[in-house]
Formats: structure tokens, sequence, C-alpha cells
């Protein structure tokens, strides 16, 4: 019997718009003319970033381009001591990107401090209850001792020994 609604495991799913394959990213890209006016500033920040990388390799690996505007160029450090080691550095920096054909007359630095969430660790907390704990028991000593059961006969005495330890 043929029904008109698809089954309950399928999901038809309609797009409103046709999305660019992986291959046509550039010209969607260039297309767009709110991206496409940002193009060109992206390019530069990561221009920028590479040789920046270049020059104080040690340094600028945490150190991120913001933005270069008015001859004036604006750089982001994680932490305060880093800016202090970067501060001493821009005479050489700002020397090597203008030989580079950089026209940047000021380099500020802003401490932009990242907050890092650590996701906690996920503690197993599997309870079993008293009666499955007895059929591991249980399963552990009526399994043949041969060396294709030991690392098995093993890990159910761990998690008796283990189950026994909670109550």
């Amino acid at each position: 019997m043929h029904s008109s609604s698809p089954p309950p495991y399928r999901i038809n799913i309609k797009r409103s718009r046709k999305l660019p394959e992986a291959s046509g990213i550039t010209s969607y890209l260039q297309s767009n003319d709110k991206i496409s006016s940002l193009l060109p500033a992206i390019k530069r920040n990561a221009s920028l970033q590479k040789e920046c990388c270049a020059i104080l390799p040690g340094i600028f690996d945490s150190c991120e381009v913001l933005q270069l505007a008015d001859e004036q160029l604006s750089l982001a450090t994680p932490n305060a001591a880093l800016a202090s080691k970067l501060k001493q550095q821009l005479p050489k920096l700002q020397s090597q990107l203008q030989l580079r054909g950089w026209q940047i007359n000021a380099i500020r630095i802003k401490v932009q401090v990242r907050k890092t969430i650590e996701k906690p660790s996920p503690v197993k907390q599997l309870v079993l209850s008293d009666k499955a704990v007895e059929a591991f028991d249980m399963l552990g000593h009526t399994l043949e001792d041969n060396p294709q059961n030991a690392g098995l006969i093993a890990a159910l005495g761990r998690l008796v020994q283990r189950h026994h330890h909670q109550d």
C-alpha cells in the first residue's frame, strides 16, 4: 500500500538558495557586494600577518594584525607581557615592513585577552545495580581462562572491584 507521506525516518530538506560549490567559492565571494568589499582588507591583513611572522617569528606567533588604516598598523596581543616584548621590537618591525614596501608610520598594540573556556572533562558516573555487578563478576569467573579471554577477565575484575569500592 502506497501512502502519500514519506516514511517517518526520511527528512526532506528544502533550501531557499543554492550554496556555492567549493570550486566556485571565490566567484561567490566576489559576487557578494558586502563580502567583496572586505576581500582587499582581508588579503592585506593576511599578507601583513605573514610578513610580521617572518620578521618576528618568536614573538608574533601569538599576535594578530587587526588593521592598517591611515598608515597606522594595529596589532593585538593576548597579554601585557607579550605586548611589552613586542613593544621593544616595534622599531625593527616598522623598519623591516617599510623596507618590504609597506607604508607604516605608526604601530599600535592592543592587549586583547581571549576568554578561553575550558570544558570540564566528563566524569564517568556509571551506576550499576548490585545485580549487574554480580552478573559481571559471575561472567568473569565463568569465562574460560585462556590468553584470548585474559584481557576481558581482567577488565571485568577491575569493573567489579571499582563498583564494590563505591558502595
